[in-house]
């Protein structure tokens, strides 16, 4: 079985995002209290205290401009949490946030939607990551939320 990484927001995107996130918008940066915000800079949870702040996000459209893909209607912006400021990234390796439902959302090469799975367990990702990778039209597949069905992660072929 291949191991597959998250790919969390990097250190240059999470800038431009903190200037101006992927709606046009400038981010407010807020204390989380309480903490348990999932951050897409550190793929992690928040600690009550720390920084964060809540921004619009693209991740098919940036994808896209990296592959000249076009989305078209599938193209969309979500909510995310990040880091106030700069952040070093993941500490740990595996797959995160996997303790809840979530779909694992496949797209093509044109960045188009060719389905999805729930996935319930933690030991279930790596059978979705092998069912969709598995469709040689699969280029990435994105980890999202159930319940609010925000983008988590982000999984791309041979990674």
């Amino acid at each position: 079985m291949t191991t597959y990484t998250a790919l969390p927001v990097g250190p240059a995107v999470l800038k431009e995002l903190l200037g101006t996130d992927d709606a046009g918008r400038r981010p407010v940066p807020l204390t989380d209290e309480e903490g348990g915000s999932p951050l897409r800079c550190c793929l992690r949870r928040s600690e009550p205290g720390e920084r964060v702040a809540l921004v619009s996000y693209a991740p098919l459209r940036r994808w896209a401009r990296e592959t000249g893909a076009e989305p078209g209607p599938y193209d969309e912006t979500g909510p995310v949490f990040v880091h106030a400021d700069a952040c070093a990234g993941p500490d740990r390796g595996g797959l995160p946030f996997t303790n809840a439902h979530r779909t694992v959302r496949r797209y093509s090469a044109e960045g188009h939607i060719l389905g999805g799975r729930l996935v319930g367990s933690p030991a279930a990702f790596g059978e979705a990551f092998e069912e969709a990778f598995a469709d040689p039209r699969v280029a990435l597949v994105h980890v999202r939320a159930v319940e609010y069905g925000c983008f988590l992660y982000e999984v791309r072929r041979g990674r």
